[in-house]
């Protein structure tokens, strides 16, 4: 018997390890493995699919906003008013009933799925002895019913067997006794057992029906199974920005739907593009460069497709259900896609409405919407606009070549497969950027045997590669990375979008230059705001990549680290501990450099991307030094102005009361407090000079506007009150020019001070006097110089 066993072990063995290896589709391996893609748990799958969508709709809408319109290729105008990106998303919670009843499997238990036929299969303390219980339940129910038939008992009681009352009754009996036990057992352990929490009904886990819809350029008819039902296939693959993270988009959410609730991918799309025809080609080709052939245009689709598909996971292939083409009565062009997913939305509430709101920063040229609806409770129901703010888009990405930093051995053994060029030198400027023909003839020496300018490209094997991404990855003269493949949002729609959403108090935006790592392109743009609508005290900080919002890990992000350790706040007169900084930074590259199979941030050990960032953030903290000493400035003259008035009454007081002391006092005594018999006023700028009798007649004067009340404290005031709003405008408007406070007053007009010399004094026993609104210059004595000239 022993030797039965191994015989069979060694032969199992031996057929396990004869065993072919499995293989896993595309499909299969993101099904087994979705929190690579995001789906981590029902809350975030919702919220990931919600993104998914979102984010192919603004890239469709975008693509069909770059296309060139028909007149403008020599063809015949559109009546069509062609939109910016407009994206719509509806939400609709469903219970477990209205999924049931959705799915066509009415009439069973929404909880469990089942008629409930065996209790003891869904409730481990049902016993037979429970059983019992509810079915004497019953049987009293029954005879009470019976009774009341007859009238031989007061209380109206149902006529009928309410199992369903039974059934309440012995839960209740059920819970009472577990109740009083608990409260015994309780009392017995000293009263430290306490009672659970339970989940609330909004955390639970629920069906969604999620509908985005867009003005988008739309999906041909015959490509909608293979974009939707095949993993990694779609159209964002090349050496230029896009949005996408995985490549997988809409496909992983139909991988959700399968597993989670079962139900297909709803498509209705119109197609809003068409090849240019060759009469549009020649026409544009005379207003310009010829135009690359096959180019395409906006169109309106006379039909529209209707289409309902799975995948097959084993397969990764689309499994049609419906797929049909109808007419496009109304001119609608678009997509319009719809998934049935479960998840849970109390849990991503905050963070959807969070996404939402900062992709309204980062596309303020896009209209967005996001409608959620509770089908069970209106009064959960949520919606969330955010309006157009901006009608300038971003520049397309174009598509490049390789720069030769960039390469690696699997990407140039699949360039030399896919090239068709005839030659090694061909290749090298054709097939790779930044390569000019005289630096590849010098590439081609240093590389060596085996390198020649004609060689045939089939002739480049294994270690030739090797010596060739080497070379190609240690020269030091290629040009830059070509940056017409990065679509930056540019820095007057980061304000826009800033200001849109946030409605700070201050707000600058500054661009970085176009910089490189390893042979990647990148563009950082960068926006510091003070102040604003629900701002926390602190540092926010708010990170894009390729236009698309990070939420998740941030502690980690270059962004947060260089804004939390790299930036000096106080040089830029920024409390960054209380006030409240916002700080927003958008990176576009080819290759977004993410740490983490989740991809939600980017780490601070790339050098270029880091000091970019910090660059990009202290021209933005540069502006608003400027702006925050122009603001001080203004509260200083303000508080200046504030002092100044306090004073007044005060001061027009004591003005009026010493007209009525002079009043008393006698014309003798002014005139010996006068000076020498002579005295100077200014009139009009000029100094001149008074006697005694017109000394006398001013006075005079002085004491009749006290004696007839034109002289009052009122009039004081007033006149105080101008001089003060007059010093206090010319204070503000030279502290702003300035760029900082000044606490003395501004003087509107320039002085000039001549000198005074012997030729000057001749026949003048007082020297000139310099007359200005706000003072008199009146010097005292000649200073002589060593050649007594002045």
């Amino acid at each position: 018997k022993k030797a039965r066993k191994k015989a069979r072990r060694e032969t199992n063995w031996q057929e396990g390890f004869r065993r072919p290896p499995a293989r896993q589709s595309p499909a299969e391996f993101f099904a087994e493995h979705q929190a690579i893609a995001g789906f981590d748990n029902p809350g975030k799958s919702l919220f990931t699919t919600i993104r998914e969508l979102v984010e192919n709709s603004l890239d469709a809408c975008e693509s069909l906003h770059h296309l060139p319109r028909p007149e403008d290729v020599g063809g015949a105008p559109m009546t069509k008013n062609w939109e910016l990106p407009r994206v719509s998303v509806r939400i609709e919670e469903m219970n477990a009933v209205m999924f049931n009843k959705l799915r066509g499997v009415d009439g069973i238990d929404a909880a469990t799925g089942s008629g409930i036929v065996d209790k003891g299969l869904f409730n481990r303390s049902y016993t037979a002895a429970t059983a019992a219980a509810d079915a004497a339940a019953v049987a009293q129910i029954a005879v009470e019913a019976a009774a009341a038939a007859e009238g031989q008992v007061s209380s109206a009681i149902p006529p009928t067997v309410d199992t369903e009352a039974a059934d309440a009754k012995s839960l209740e009996n059920k819970s009472k006794d577990g109740k009083s036990k608990r409260k015994s057992s309780g009392a017995a352990d000293g009263g430290t057992a306490k009672k659970k929490g339970r989940k609330s009904h909004g955390s639970t886990d629920g069906y969604y029906r999620v509908t985005c819809r867009d003005n988008g350029i739309g999906m041909e008819h015959d490509d909608v199974p293979e974009l939707l039902g095949r993993v990694l296939s779609g159209s964002k693959y090349g050496v230029r920005q896009t949005r996408g993270k995985f490549g997988l988009g809409a496909k992983m959410a139909l991988i959700w739907s399968k597993k989670s609730t079962g139900e297909p991918i709803r498509v209705r799309t119109a197609r809003s593009a068409r090849r240019e025809t060759t009469a549009e080609r020649a026409a544009a080709s005379q207003h310009g460069p010829r135009p690359p052939a096959g180019r395409a245009v906006r169109t309106i689709a006379p039909y529209s497709t209707d289409c309902v598909l799975d995948i097959d996971v084993g397969a990764n292939e689309p499994r049609i259900l419906r797929h049909d083409s109808i007419p496009n009565d109304e001119a609608w062009t678009g997509t319009e896609l719809s998934v049935v997913v479960s998840g849970n939305w109390t849990t991503y509430k905050a963070r959807t409405m969070q996404y939402i709101q900062q992709l309204a920063i980062v596309t303020p040229y896009a209209e967005l919407e996001l409608v959620y609806k509770n089908l069970s409770d209106s009064k959960r129901d949520v919606t969330a606009r955010f309006d157009r703010r901006s009608e300038q888009m971003p520049p397309a990405a174009k598509e490049v070549k390789h720069h030769p930093s960039s390469v690696n051995l699997l990407l140039i053994q699949q360039l030399l497969d896919r090239s068709k060029s005839t030659s090694f030198l061909n290749f090298l400027c054709k097939d790779l950027s930044s390569i000019s023909p005289s630096l590849a003839r010098r590439l081609i020496i240093e590389l060596g045997e085996g390198f020649e300018e004609g060689a045939d490209l089939s002739t480049i094997k294994d270690k030739m590669i090797n010596r060739l991404v080497q070379v190609l990855r240690s020269v030091d003269l290629f040009r830059a990375p070509d940056g017409r493949c990065l679509s930056p949002l540019g820095e007057y729609n980061l304000n826009l979008g800033i200001h849109k959403v946030i409605e700070p108090d201050l707000v600058a935006t500054a661009r970085d230059r176009t910089g490189a790592y390893e042979g990647h392109p990148f563009v950082v743009e960068a926006g510091v705001s003070l102040g604003g609508r629900d701002a926390k005290e602190g540092i926010s900080v708010v990170r894009f990549a390729n236009r698309i919002p990070l939420l998740f890990e941030g502690g980690a992000d270059v962004v947060t680290r260089v804004a939390q350790n790299k930036i000096k706040w106080s040089l830029y007169k920024i409390d960054h501990k209380r006030d409240r900084v916002g700080v927003f930074v958008s990176i576009v590259s080819t290759k977004i450099p993410f740490k983490g199979t989740g991809k939600e941030y980017i780490g601070d050990d790339i050098t270029e991307i880091q000091t970019s960032v910090k660059r990009a953030l202290q021209a933005c903290c540069q502006q608003l030094r400027g702006r925050i000493m122009k603001r001080n400035a203004a509260r200083d003259v303000r508080q200046r102005r504030g002092k100044l008035v306090k004073y007044v009454p005060n001061v027009s007081r004591s003005l009026h009361s010493m007209l009525f002391t002079m009043r008393s006092r006698s014309e003798a005594e002014y005139i010996a407090n006068g000076g020498a018999g002579a005295t100077w006023r200014v009139v009009e700028g000029v100094g001149e000079r008074i006697d005694v009798t017109g000394l006398q007649k001013i006075r005079g004067e002085m004491i009749e506007g006290v004696v007839s009340n034109k002289i009052s404290v009122k009039s004081f005031e007033d006149s105080l009150l101008r001089l003060v709003e007059e010093q206090g405008g010319a204070s503000a408007h030279d502290g702003s020019g300035g760029g900082g406070a000044s606490s003395s007053p501004a003087i509107t007009q320039p002085v000039f001070i001549s000198p005074v010399t012997k030729d000057m004094m001749e026949g003048s026993s007082l020297p000139n006097i310099i007359c200005h609104p706000l003072f008199l210059f009146r010097p005292l004595r000649l200073f002589v110089d060593k050649s007594d000239k002045c």
